[in-house]
């Protein structure tokens, strides 16, 4: 095949070691030649692997997306002036039979390169990734919750408690009132169904037999440390809100366009 690019490296990356292939004119049988590396996968190594490919006129280097591991060493690649990274799709970099190491892939990703046969998976600029890393963290912890409260829910109905089958959710003011009313040692389902808020109060009749149980001390604990976890998880998720709001301000403009789109 045609040689597109006459300096290329392809980068094979791994959790503590990562293979590096460089191709560049040579006076073999294809009149090219390959030189290989292994490099640890710490930071300031990973200088040094994009230094020595600078030292070898390399103008563009391709790698395989790996998850976290492949963005420290895109990032160290990123530090030089190469004319283009790419980050690969690792179902898009098909190995032919027989090749199983590391170097040996490394080399194959730089044999692709050279030919122009490989396209680059989209890498968002900083700012965009940092807004990305807190909306995906900001998801985990919401789930968290989710969780949390089903935890809560299973704790009330071990103890015969049964607010979820009269209220909408246990997670409502009305429902952790009368939870909290519970820890504190208050039994009484006609006192508990008093503390019934807005539309929650014309289901007081059922909410009182509802609220008649067999909660006990270990319900109690169980209870209370359920509704800390809850409070921190919903803290956290405040904080990630007002973070994210306060770094989208550069892209504003664009999100108020997208959000108008329906669905």
């Amino acid at each position: 095949m045609q040689v597109i690019y006459e300096r290329c490296a392809g980068v094979d990356v791994g959790k503590d070691e990562i293979a590096v292939a460089v191709r560049v004119p040579g006076k073999g049988r294809d009149k090219r030649k390959t030189e290989r590396r292994t490099y640890r996968a710490f930071y300031g190594v990973l200088r040094e692997m994009s230094k020595w490919l600078e030292s070898q006129g390399v103008t563009h280097v391709a790698m395989e997306a790996t998850g976290s591991y492949s963005m420290p060493v895109y990032h160290a690649l990123m530090e030089s002036d190469f004319e283009q990274v790419l980050v690969c799709n690792a179902g898009h970099v098909k190995n032919v039979p027989g090749r199983k190491t590391d170097l040996a892939d490394a080399e194959w990703l730089a044999q692709l390169l050279e030919c122009g046969l490989l396209r680059g998976s989209f890498i968002p600029p900083a700012g965009v990734k940092a807004v990305r890393d807190l909306v995906r963290y900001r998801a985990k912890v919401a789930q968290q919750r989710v969780s949390e409260i089903a935890r809560l829910g299973d704790v009330l109905q071990d103890a015969g408690i049964k607010i979820d089958s009269v209220a909408s959710s246990i997670a409502t003011k009305s429902g952790r009132e009368m939870i909290e009313a519970l820890i504190d040692g208050e039994r009484r389902g006609a006192v508990l169904a008093d503390l019934a808020k807005g539309k929650m109060r014309s289901k007081i009749p059922d909410l009182s037999m509802a609220l008649e149980g067999r909660f006990g001390e270990h319900h109690a604990m169980l209870c209370r440390l359920h509704l800390d976890h809850i409070g921190y998880l919903e803290k956290a998720i405040a904080e990630l809100e007002a973070r994210v709001e306060a770094m989208m301000q550069p892209f504003r403009a664009a999100r108020d366009l997208l959000i108008t789109i329906p669905g």
